[in-house]
């Protein structure tokens, strides 16, 4: 019983030693996917990142760690989109947020924003660093960045918002942004 309370104490305090680093948004938009092309660029650098790994929904969380550059430390905490409803148990435990939306669908654009409200309203998060992703910017049907930054509110957002938000285009299938997004985690993170 010993052992087991002292692995959890010092599982709990590897991980304080890193920063937590949320990844939210609806089911489908590819958070999964992100977090497996990070994974890789991280241990890889720009080589070729090859043909993108099948995913599943996630119904739970999955825990990422990533090396940045000047050996930062960053935990990547991706939350199941079914989870919604329970996100804010694990707010006080982060220091930043990634929400992805899917740009190529139209319809849950509308309610990705309302969740990001919900978010951005949570008295924990009043000061974390937040990225907005815009992801599958590879599909022929997406709208124009402007057009979806507009039906998602994206000024009104930011205009009202108590933290630092940035937006990104993405398309995790092909990479395009990855680089991005891991130049974002290491401007954030404070070692």
């Amino acid at each position: 019983m010993l052992t087991l309370a002292l692995l959890c104490f010092c599982w709990k305090t590897e991980m304080s030693k890193n920063d937590i680093c949320l990844l939210l948004g609806a089911t489908g938009v590819g958070k999964t996917l992100l977090l497996k092309r990070l994974q890789k660029l991280s241990l890889q650098g720009l080589g070729e990142l090859g043909e993108p790994s099948l995913t599943l929904p996630t119904v739970g969380t999955n825990l990422t760690d990533l090396t940045l550059k000047k050996m930062k430390k960053v935990t990547l905490r991706e939350l199941g989109g079914c989870m919604g409803p329970i996100w804010p148990s694990y707010f006080k435990d982060c220091s930043s947020v990634i929400f992805m939306v899917d740009s190529a669908n139209i319809a849950q654009i509308s309610s990705s924003c309302i969740q990001l409200l919900s978010v951005l309203s949570a008295e924990p998060l009043h000061s974390a660093s937040v990225l907005i992703l815009f992801n599958k910017r590879d599909m022929p049907c997406t709208m124009s960045l402007i057009e979806i930054k507009s039906l998602f509110r994206m000024d009104d957002i930011i205009a009202s918002a108590t933290q630092p938000i940035t937006s990104l285009e993405l398309s995790a299938r092909s990479g395009q942004g990855l680089q991005e997004v891991l130049s974002w985690l290491e401007s954030i993170i404070v070692k």
